[in-house]
């Protein structure tokens, strides 16, 4: 019977030793979300670092090579070759054939690059132009000047730049054909002026700006036209005579008309008359003063 016990408590010792032969495992911890950094600086920062991070900058290009340059002088092309061989590489470039013979001055560079060459190049050449505008009757001024250009926003070696020649743009030359103009001088016969008044005013213009040939000049009698040949600036000089003169709002054949009306009147009385030819004298003494030449009738002296 103590052998049954003690074989039985035997296999039971061999059955439960592996099992507390292990040892005690510890339940797995739940795995926690990685924790954001603390928050730092402002909005606009924390968008501009998410911004960098999403576009990395690009590499810049590489500096502008620099070279010693000796030009003795020529054309854009003669400039380029020269400062090919200085470089040691090509230059990319465009020269219209306008602009093909422009002459540059001697140029004499030491370290520099192609960037700073044609900027100093530009500076040098800027100069200002002054010409006469006959149509203003004055003086304007223009700047002029070249270089080359490029339109490429990061500068390298690889840059294409163009030859650029700024040219004042004067105004159009006036033709100097001759042709043939006609004044009407009525209203200004009317005013009083004769056409000796007129014609002298208009050569006074002409001696005064030095015409040695001023154009012709004729007064038609009977159509109170004055014609003139010439050059078109020259005569020019005639219409600003005649938009200079000075007008008045009476002239002698308007006064004329009216004594003739008064007159007409019969149903006036006398003393109705009176007054009324005393205001007409005074629009008549007021003519007058403003036309100091005014004749009984109006002068038609023909002459040139």
């Amino acid at each position: 019977m103590k052998k049954s016990i003690c074989l039985a408590v035997g296999l039971l010792a061999l059955l439960l030793t592996p099992v507390f032969g292990q040892p005690v495992m510890s339940p797995p911890k739940p795995l926690s979300a990685p924790q954001a950094p603390p928050p730092s600086g402002t909005f606009q920062e924390h968008l501009q670092t998410i911004i960098e991070r999403a576009n990395p900058p690009a590499n810049p290009p590489p500096p502008l090579t620099r070279f010693d340059l000796n030009f003795p002088g020529g054309t854009p092309a003669e400039l380029v070759k020269a400062i090919e061989k200085a470089m040691g590489k090509p230059l990319n470039t465009i020269i219209s054939d306008e602009d093909a013979h422009v002459q540059l001055p001697p140029l004499k560079m030491n370290h520099v690059n192609v960037a700073q060459l044609f900027q100093a190049l530009e500076a040098a050449s800027r100069k200002y132009v002054s010409f006469y505008n006959p149509g203003f009757a004055s003086y304007s001024q223009q700047g002029t000047g070249y270089s080359f250009k490029t339109e490429s926003g990061n500068l390298s070696d690889d840059s294409i730049w163009y030859f650029h020649v700024e040219k004042p743009t004067l105004p159009p030359v006036m033709s100097s054909q001759k042709v043939c103009r006609f004044y009407s001088l009525t209203p200004f016969l009317d005013r009083g002026f004769t056409v000796d008044d007129i014609t002298t005013a208009i050569q006074t213009g002409w001696k005064m700006a030095d015409v040695t040939s001023p154009p012709e000049l004729n007064y038609h009698k009977e159509t109170k036209l004055l014609i003139a040949y010439g050059e078109p600036g020259q005569l020019q000089t005639i219409d600003n005579v005649l938009q200079s003169l000075p007008s008045s709002n009476v002239t002698q054949t308007e006064i004329a008309t009216m004594k003739a009306q008064i007159n007409s009147l019969r149903s006036f009385t006398q003393d109705q008359l009176i007054q009324v030819n005393g205001k007409i004298d005074k629009l008549t003494e007021k003519f007058s003063v403003l036309t100091p030449t005014q004749a009984a009738a109006p002068g038609e002296k023909s002459g040139k």
